[in-house]
């Protein structure tokens, strides 16, 4: 039996903390915060409830095989619902696509029917193509360890090279397959999903849009804060020993690996650690150890990730044709990019503007309320090159920019407001130990990138890393993914 420490209670760390549990290791799981979950998780006020971390479940089948591994099956933990519809896509020359939760044959007919001409057809086409590159990417890439290019060898044959194109971004993949350019906007927002940008992001990013439409939108009742509840509740029942409102200020190591980690000042001795936590805070500030210094400098050649603005809005009365999910779209989606990504990084002027409006009451007053979980996308907090987010009246005066916003666009809830928080990239930052803010870590930006990303065992033996820093990625699915890599990398005892 090996003694295990997880460092990082988010979706990573529990799901990582269970499968090593079931393989007989003893492992004990340290986070900071007071609460489990990490981004993970549901915000209560006043009867109101907000996913203030993910919003979106998809590929339920990562989570049913952990739980379904671990113990009980993932239905019993949770309360899982198709969200239908489960988009309503609102353009800046009046056009609104409410797009189906699940079905690629649905969803392209729901675009044809919104934007007309070819639409439905080539959009059909583009998840073909995503699908083909599903199912070549899934095993050899994304549900196997990470060994730079080496990973692609079993794509060697010029047909998949070809479906896979790496030579292409997502934003050039649309425009070769997609005549309308709402449609492309629309697929541009999947490199969101990765914190990256479409114009410098892979074209087998059109996956996540395939997934969604394969194998549907899902929501959990009272929010998907819940998962991160089931998840330590199985934690328990495995024998986890998980302790929270404790800070790992070191990982210790020798010549043979690791030896174990500082926490509030006392030394926890282990044969393996498991890093949940943000890549290159392990690296640049847990580490003491020579050979962290090529991956850390490694990481700090990559582009971060974009962070984000929140709104959560506790609102009296209710707005006609609200969907689940919802995003209103700006005149020029490329100044977004720019805002973000360029040299003189600033708060976007005129963003698209996603809400999340659950039709759960579990998580608003009564019928008669709705509670508003609102995204825009930011750059990262960098008070010395960039943007200043505690800058005094700097966030209060955005959110104020994306009420006035959403009422140019035809969404007036100004005076409807019972209360409202924001949430900026500092907060983020401060709260989940995330650099900047920054959501995913690192960007998707460029053909190399996936491959940049910090690999699940470490240069260290006995370290090892999950979450949405490390390999496959962000999101919960591929989270989820990593989490069974890394399990399956310390093996059984």
């Amino acid at each position: 039996m090996s003694r295990v420490i997880v460092i990082g209670a988010g979706a990573g760390g529990l799901a990582t903390a269970a499968r090593l549990a079931v393989k007989g290791h003893a492992v004990q799981l340290f986070e900071q915060s007071p609460h489990v979950g990490g981004k993970l998780a549901t915000y209560r006020r006043d009867g109101f409830a907000f996913d203030t971390g993910p919003s979106l479940f998809t590929l339920p089948a990562v989570y049913r095989d952990l739980f379904m591994k671990t113990g009980r099956p993932l239905e019993e933990e949770v309360d899982l619902q198709e969200v239908e519809p489960a988009f309503g896509y609102h353009f800046a020359d009046g056009t609104t696509a409410t797009v189906p939760g699940v079905d690629p044959a649905r969803c392209a007919m729901a675009l044809h029917d919104a934007f007309g001409g070819d639409t439905g057809s080539q959009w059909r086409a583009l998840m073909d193509r995503a699908g083909q590159m599903w199912r070549l990417t899934r095993g050899p890439f994304l549900q196997s360890p990470l060994a730079g290019w080496r990973t692609l060898l079993p794509l060697a044959k010029p047909a998949d090279v070809r479906t896979i194109a790496p030579w292409s971004t997502l934003r050039g993949l649309g425009r070769s397959m997609l005549s309308d350019p709402r449609a492309v906007t629309l697929l541009d927002r999947y490199a969101t999903y990765t914190g990256s940008d479409p114009r410098k992001a892979p074209a087998v990013l059109a996956t996540v849009p395939y997934v969604e439409q394969e194998f549907g939108v899902w929501h959990l009742g009272g929010g998907l804060g819940t998962l991160a509840d089931a998840l330590h509740r199985r934690c328990i029942e495995r024998g986890v020993d998980v302790r929270t409102g404790i800070d790992i200020t070191e990982v210790t190591t020798n010549q043979a690996g690791v030896t174990g980690v500082v926490a509030d000042g006392a030394h926890h001795e282990c044969d393996v650690v498991v890093s949940g936590i943000d890549a290159g805070v392990l690296y640049s500030d847990l580490l003491h150890d020579e050979r962290a210094i090529k991956v850390s400098r490694s990481i700090d050649r990559t582009d971060p990730s974009l962070a984000g603005f929140v709104l959560l809005l506790a609102l009296r009365g209710r707005t006609p044709g609200l969907q689940h999910h919802n995003v209103w779209f700006p005149a020029d989606y490329d100044a977004e990019f720019d805002a973000i990504f360029g040299r003189a990084p600033r708060p976007v002027e005129d963003p698209a503007i996603y809400v999340c409006a659950p039709e759960d009451p579990q998580m608003r007053p009564d019928s008669d309320h709705e509670s508003w979980f609102v995204l825009v996308n930011a750059p990262r907090h960098d008070p010395t090159g960039g943007v200043d987010w505690t800058s005094p009246g700097l966030a209060e005066g955005y959110a104020q920019r994306i009420l006035d916003l959403l009422a140019q666009r035809g969404v007036d809830v100004r005076d409807r407001v019972l209360w409202h928080e924001w949430r900026s990239p500092a907060d983020l930052e401060r709260t989940a130990r995330a650099p900047g803010g920054s959501i995913y870590g690192t960007a998707s930006n460029g053909p190399r990138a996936a491959f940049a990303r910090p690999t699940n065992a470490s240069p260290i033996p006995g370290l090892f890393l999950v979450g949405g820093s490390s390999h496959p990625g962000g999101g919960l699915p591929l989270v989820g993914m990593g989490a069974e890599i890394t399990a399956s990398l310390v093996g059984r005892a």
